[in-house]
């Protein structure tokens, strides 16, 4: 396992924000699942720049990566509890965020509607570290001793663990994703 370079996520003033998750099911199941229209979802990139990444209320992007559905989420959609345990029913589902400026990021791992880890904002872990995870949450206190938030680095190695994705900034930039709201 190697360190996961994240600064390409910083905007000009070097503050992170950004929402994602990971559901392995079809593109067309979680823009479903989650109340809008697939077919009102329109292709386009990736933003080069974090500086223009969505912000509330702007649409979210969709895509397939393998046989998971990637979503750029910038309503923090994946911080819901309720909505993710909704949207994980059947599969499993993975979200991380960031808000770098207020040093805030969350993380959660669901499995069949029910949560299996997660860290919240200033809170910390909010469920014991499941022993699936230990060996590498062990590499990730490794590599990067200190523990600093979960968005600088870690978030990215426990996403490749649960999902079989390294999303670096290659493979994000170079996604086309559908672009569209939500019902």
């Amino acid at each position: 396992m190697q360190p996961v370079d994240a600064s390409w996520l910083c905007g000009e003033y070097g503050e992170e924000c950004y929402s994602f998750i990971y559901v392995r099911a079809t593109p067309e199941e979680v823009v479903g699942r989650l109340g809008g229209r697939w077919e009102e979802f329109t292709p386009g990139p990736f933003p080069d720049d974090p500086d223009e990444f969505p912000t509330d209320g702007d649409p979210l992007g969709v895509t397939s990566i393998g046989e998971w559905t990637f979503v750029f989420d910038p309503d923090w959609t994946g911080t819901d509890e309720k909505v993710i345990t909704r949207l994980s029913k059947g599969t499993r589902l993975v979200s991380q965020a960031a808000l770098g400026i207020d040093d805030t990021d969350y993380f959660y791992w669901c499995e069949d509607g029910e949560i299996r880890y997660g860290w919240g904002g200033d809170d910390g872990p909010l469920t014991e570290v499941p022993v699936e995870l230990a060996d590498t949450m062990a590499e990730i206190d490794r590599l990067y001793p200190g523990a600093p938030r979960l968005y600088r680095g870690p978030a990215f190695l426990l996403v490749e663990h649960l999902t079989g994705i390294r999303p670096t900034e290659h493979l994000l930039k170079g996604l086309t994703l559908r672009w569209g709201r939500l019902i």
